[in-house]
Order: structure tokens, then sequence, then C-alpha cells
């Protein structure tokens, strides 16, 4: 049984309407709503709030990954790199003066301490 049809389920058995669920978990009636119909996947904190107010575990039912939670995928089709090529393009074109201060500024500040040495040593004579 997945959790959705569980919480329903233990929501009606233990006679809550959506809104008192709501009420006693901090959870939106939407939320509630939408997990139920199966539109969103609950989040820990959902689950956790809501087996607390159901008096039961959900966590048992969470599938169990090797993957760490840090780790993601990033898919990106190739039209969106297309778009995103003209789009750079036309940033450039447009504004290359304002990117080439921005560029400059940050390249001053990540080498200053290597071009006040410079001065420095310059202005000493060594």
């Amino acid at each position: 049984m997945e959790n959705r049809e569980s919480i329903k389920e233990l929501r009606i058995k233990k006679g809550l309407t959506q809104q008192q669920l709501a009420d006693e978990t901090g959870i939106t009636i939407r939320t509630i709503q939408r997990i139920e119909n199966n539109e969103v996947k609950p989040s820990l904190y959902s689950l956790n709030a809501l087996g607390r107010a159901l008096d039961t575990n959900f966590s048992e039912s969470i599938p169990k990954t090797d993957k760490k939670p840090y780790e993601f995928n990033f898919n990106l089709k190739i039209t969106d790199m297309n778009q995103f090529i003209n789009d750079v393009k036309i940033l450039v074109k447009n504004h290359w003066k304002v990117l080439l201060i921005i560029v400059l500024a940050v390249w001053l500040a990540s080498s200053y301490t290597d071009i006040k040495a410079g001065i420095m040593d310059g202005w000493n004579g060594k």
C-alpha cells in the first residue's frame, strides 16, 4: 500500500477530516489533499508529521537507496542547451562592456595581494 492510500485510510479510521489533520500536523489542507490524490510526493517532514498525528511510522515504507543525500542528477536537453548558448550570445553582444568591467573587477579583487606586492616591490626598488 502506498503512503497516500494509508494516510487517507488511517485518517478516516481515526475519524479525522482533512482540516483536522491539517490543524494537528501544521501541514496545509491543500498539501494533504495533494498527497492523498497522488498529486505530490510527501516530504520527509510531512511524512513524520503525519505519522505522529496518525500514530504510525511511515519511515519504514521509504525505499532505501545507495545514493548519498547530496547527490543529484543533472539532465539537460540539447534544445535547452542551444537556447542557453543563444541567450549567452545575445547577452554578450548587448552587454559586453558591463561583462568586461565585471570580469576585470573580479580579476583585480582576486589578484589584489599579488598586485599590491608587485607595486610595493617596484616602489621600493627591488
